[in-house]
């Protein structure tokens, strides 16, 4: 059955304003995605939901699909991404077109790579009981030792783990961010990406980062660049 990426780029971000096309080390930050979604050769069709034409633009020279415009409805700041996603399968099966599984694929996303993708892929399609699979990162602090400020005083929300190692204690997560794997019958059931039947693919900590203002895009924009010279100096010595 045909697989589907939808990568969902409306063209009103407030915090940073034109994100999704804003030049992410030279590059429109969306064609990072874009990229890593050709490359991973998993999905019959790489499409992106958008309500902007410069976005709409600047995702077929990267050679997406844009075949229909977001509506207003699925385009201001509270329209959840299940919303875009319904809307999207729903415009295709309109036209004829149903797909088995699909991927969502945020535009913002440039530390994602096509062997990313085609682990979740992989982890979907080995076993059938599965509706998603999310990446997710590693705390790099046990979330059982969290302190909270109460009247300005400094205390454990949980005292019982003050004195317990830290590697005696169950590591925790959090979604990445990044995409998110699905069966589309299942998700157009539940109109939902994380479930009772939601798997994970761990990422390292270095291939995630929030972009959610001007000093997170600095940030990002470092660590891309490191990541990007020690992988050209590792070709080198490989070489």
């Amino acid at each position: 059955m045909p697989t589907l990426a939808i990568i969902t780029a409306r063209g009103g971000s407030k915090r940073i304003p034109r994100k999704n096309v804003r030049p992410f080390c030279g590059t429109p930050i969306i064609g990072y995605p874009l990229r890593a979604a050709f490359a991973a050769g998993c999905f019959d069709e790489v499409m992106v939901s958008t309500d902007d034409r410069e976005i709409a633009d600047i995702a077929r020279g990267f050679g997406a699909q844009v075949p229909f415009y977001r509506s207003a409805a699925t385009s201001d700041d509270h329209a959840p991404t299940s919303d875009v996603l319904v809307e999207v399968l729903t415009a295709y099966a309109d036209r004829g077109r149903r797909f088995d599984r699909a991927c969502c694929i945020y535009p913002t996303a440039p530390f994602v790579t096509a062997e990313m993708l085609t682990d979740g892929f992989r982890v979907l399609g080995a076993d059938p009981r599965l509706e998603s699979v999310v990446p997710v990162v590693r705390f790099g602090y046990p979330l059982q030792r969290a302190l909270k400020i109460e009247d300005g005083r400094l205390s454990m929300i949980w005292p019982e783990n003050l004195n317990r190692r830290s590697q005696d204690l169950a590591p925790a997560y959090h979604d990445a961010g990044q995409f998110y794997w699905f069966r589309v019958e299942a998700f157009l059931r539940n109109r939902r990406l994380f479930g009772e039947n939601t798997a994970p693919v761990i990422l390292p900590e270095w291939a995630v980062q929030d972009i959610d203002n001007e000093a997170d895009w600095v940030l990002a924009e470092t660590k891309f660049e490191v990541i990007q010279r020690l992988g050209k100096a590792h070709q080198a010595r490989a070489a």
